[in-house]
């Protein structure tokens, strides 16, 4: 297994994996369905600019896992209190008969390493329940955060 940082030619990689992940946790078929042509948009032009950048676990040239990342902007807060900067990881996911041998930890390793090399003190994820027992074991803790879902107007 070796990992290689993403390039352009794996749009329809991580658009495959974003959906299985979605699918894994439970969420409906129509809603992953309806959230891949928004997100391959969203997804396209910051692949290509770098500001979603990443790394590929592949086997025999076969991409098996996936890890994305990106450094958002955000207030100085108490835990960087001189950075308007944050790491956010997304898009983990292992390819269901590659789990249960370290890919996502080094996966999570090498976004680790990127962000001290980015300068990047403070790093964010959301986690599913699955993935929830690998992070702890890499020293991430839970926050506080809670969320809203704001209905459209229309509807």
């Amino acid at each position: 297994m070796t990992l290689r940082s993403l390039h352009t030619a794996d749009l329809e990689l991580i658009c495959r994996h974003r959906a299985e992940m979605f699918r894994a946790s439970g969420r409906p078929d129509a809603l992953i369905a309806a959230m891949a042509g928004p997100f391959r948009q969203w997804l396209e032009p910051r692949l290509e600019d770098g500001r979603y950048f990443g790394w590929v676990a592949e086997e025999d040239g076969k991409g098996i896992a996936g890890l994305g990342m990106m450094t958002i902007g955000w207030p100085p807060h108490p835990l960087h209190p001189d950075d308007d900067r944050r790491g956010y990881i997304l898009n983990v996911y292992v390819e269901p008969d590659y789990r249960g041998r370290g890919i996502a930890r080094k996966l999570m390793d090498r976004a680790g390493e990127e962000a001290r090399r980015r300068g990047l003190r403070y790093v964010i994820l959301h986690a599913t329940a699955q993935a929830r027992p690998l992070y702890e074991r890499l020293g991430w803790t839970p926050t506080a955060e809670m969320a809203l879902s704001i209905a459209d107007p229309l509807e």
